[in-house]
């Protein structure tokens, strides 16, 4: 069993999973990070932009393109298309993928380049609220970028030896000549009608030689881990999981214990923030901004904590007397992020689930939508400018702030001090965010709430589930490399996990010792059982052995086979094959050499089953033992056969 990494960022993960002989891959996650390194894709014409300094290096001498990078902020950008960083897709024949596993919608944003640029051909499995919000995750992105196009890929910058005269932003890229354009609308489309959509716990057949199940993580709605089982073996792949008491059905622990392999991704990337505080300091932040006249500026994804976020804004809102306060969720997917989050209630947490059936929608932002305090719109040109009243809360993507209407809104109340940004979503660095904006007078607050597991709640976890081998980042053994003092921030586990990095393959160490091999009734028939002792029963089988869909099946020889003889490649008859067992009858044994001619026969128990049997006539020993049998003799042929043969009449034959 071989597990090959294929992505540098453990919280955006993907996997090739080798498994008795079906090849699995584990998530598709993008690393979306390294559009950091681009400007951004201004809603409308912006003088900053346009006016940046182009950067060259010294003398330009290896052909930098003009304006193709561009200086701002105190940081060198790539002035063109944007790029992502895709998994490693060279490590493997990805059209002998069999399978592909998606845990939760934030690890599937790389499926198009899977699906419509490599040749693959299996199947996609994951949850339908998975499947709806990764889609909606994809043509966001999709929008975002071919609206506010730029004209061309900007690449002579990663040439070797240009990459190693730029500054450290720069050159600290991961793999630059792996970044891809992004996919189409139509590759979306593509892409979603491969998928096959699963309950939790639904157990799915993959070629008869592995069987899938998902169990819910507690991380988002839909989202899922994945159990992994052959007859004799279990894997579980744990990605995307939260303990909080959250608005999605909670994490299904029983159904990952105990497991031979256990694959560990997706901890929390703020170890050090908890969300429950976050959260109130989001709130406590965002009504102080509003009680002084300024604008709350959130960039943000459609879904996921966005929806905690309504709730618990407009209600502590509602405690500070600011209820007349209009919140505005800007999207090009803002209409079905609202829409799928009232309609999926049976994958969520039981308190949700109630108001289903009271009847109410499970989330506020419903009721909210209802008295028009939360309106929704796709872009600040589709409705938005014709009810817009500040002081208000504008929650838009995209959180890197490099495109999305975030971008507009952050130009337009960026020299302001009264107003305030805050970033809530983990995944990217709020100064790197901000950089190319410099400089700014906006108040900022970093207040970001991660959900996923913190190393306290994964070590617990483990140690409840209890798994044979486990398996993790490597970044997750080592304490943060800004914080390298908190040796609480590691995973703990004896004997040491095996640690997994982009790029690497890692030999898991299960070894398949058995299998399940069925026999047809026909062939159960004409066997005959022998008891060898109370309650256990052997038998000779011949048959044929046929192997389908990976299952093994014993059949019944065919009757011209079995009814003719068996003969050996030189044409002798070959003999039917036989086994001895049982104890040996010490007077049966005595009975036997007698009828051989043997005389003067003495028979002595030494104890512990141990009997001597002395031929002194023949100069010979015979020492029976409760497992074995030892013959002494002064070697003569006749004497040795003759002894054989008594000794066989002794016991039972199969």
């Amino acid at each position: 069993m071989k597990l090959s990494c294929l992505s540098s960022n453990p919280s955006k993960p993907c996997f090739i999973l080798h498994f008795k002989g079906v090849t699995l891959m584990l998530d598709c996650g993008l690393d979306v990070k390294e559009i950091l390194k681009f400007l951004p894709l201004p809603v409308i014409q912006s003088t900053k932009f346009s006016s940046l300094q182009t950067w060259t290096p010294p003398n330009n001498k290896e052909g930098l393109d003009e304006d193709e990078l561009k200086e701002s902020g105190g940081n060198i950008f790539v002035n063109g298309c944007l790029e992502f960083l895709t998994p490693e897709v060279g490590m493997t024949d990805l059209s002998q993928i069999d399978a592909i596993l998606i845990s939760n919608h934030n690890v599937m944003l790389a499926l198009p380049y899977i699906t419509e640029y490599t040749g693959f051909k299996g199947q996609v499995y994951c949850t339908d609220p998975t499947l709806q919000m990764g889609r909606q995750y994809m043509e966001e992105l999709v929008t975002y970028v071919e609206r506010y196009p730029k004209p061309e890929i900007r690449d002579k910058w990663k040439e070797p030896v240009i990459l190693d005269l730029l500054p450290p932003f720069l050159k600290e890229a991961v793999q630059p000549f792996a970044w891809k354009k992004c996919y189409t609308k139509h590759d979306i489309q593509s892409c979603v009608a491969r998928v096959q959509t699963v309950g939790f716990n639904e157990k799915r057949n993959l070629y008869g030689a592995l069987t899938i199940s998902s169990c819910s993580s507690g991380y988002a709605i839909g989202s899922c881990n994945w159990v992994i089982t052959s007859e004799y073996e279990k894997v579980c792949y744990v990605s995307g999981t939260s303990t909080l008491t959250t608005h999605p059905k909670p994490v299904d622990q029983a159904s990952l214990r105990n497991s031979d392999v256990l694959i560990l991704s997706c901890l929390t990337q703020t170890p050090s923030n908890n969300p429950d505080a976050m959260i109130g300091d989001f709130c406590v932040n965002a009504a102080v901004t509003l009680k002084n006249g300024g604008n709350v500026l959130v960039p943000c994804y459609p879904s996921g904590i966005t929806y905690d976020l309504f709730e618990c804004l407009s209600g502590h809102l509602d405690s500070c007397g600011l209820s007349q306060v209009p919140l505005y969720f800007v999207s090009p997917v803002s209409d079905s992020a609202l829409a799928y989050s009232n309609i999926f209630a049976e994958w969520l947490s039981a308190s949700k689930q109630s108001r289903v059936y009271l009847p109410e929608a499970p989330f506020p932002h419903a009721e909210l939508v209802a008295i028009g305090r939360l309106k929704n719109c796709k872009s600040i040109h589709d409705g938005l400018s014709e009810d817009f009243k500040p002081p208000c809360v504008v929650f838009s993507g995209h959180p890197s702030l490099r495109m999305g209407d975030a971008v507009h809104f952050l130009e337009m109340w960026g020299n302001s001090s009264s107003n305030t940004i805050i970033f809530t979503e983990p995944d990217f660095p709020f100064v790197e965010a901000l950089s190319p904006y410099q400089p700014l007078q906006i108040r900022v607050c970093y207040c970001p709430i991660d959900t996923c597991l913190r190393f306290s709640q994964a070590n617990k976890l483990i140690k409840d589930l209890k798994p044979t081998h486990l398996v993790v980042a490597d970044s997750y053994i080592q304490p943060p490399v800004s914080m390298p003092h908190k040796t609480e921030f590691v995973i703990n586990w004896e004997p040491s996990p095996l640690t997994y990095r982009r790029g690497e393959v890692i030999s898991l160490p299960i070894k398949r010792q058995f299998e399940t091999i069925e026999i047809t009734p026909e062939l159960a028939a004409s066997l005959d059982p022998q008891e060898v002792r109370s309650g256990y029963n052997i038998t000779m089988v011949t048959g044929t052995l046929c192997c389908h869909d990976n299952k093994y099946i014993l059949k019944k020889l065919p009757d011209e086979v079995s009814s003719g003889t068996k003969r050996k490649a030189d044409g002798t008859v070959n003999r039917q094959k036989t086994y001895m067992w049982g104890n040996v009858n010490i007077p049966a044994f005595v009975e036997a050499l007698t009828k051989h001619g043997f005389v003067d026969i003495k028979v002595e128990d030494t104890g512990e089953g141990c009997t001597i049997v002395d031929l002194p006539n023949d100069d010979t020993l015979i020492q029976v033992e409760p497992d074995n049998t030892h013959i002494i003799c002064n070697g003569e042929e006749t004497v040795r056969i003759k002894i054989r043969d008594a000794l066989l009449k002794c016991l039972k034959k199969i």
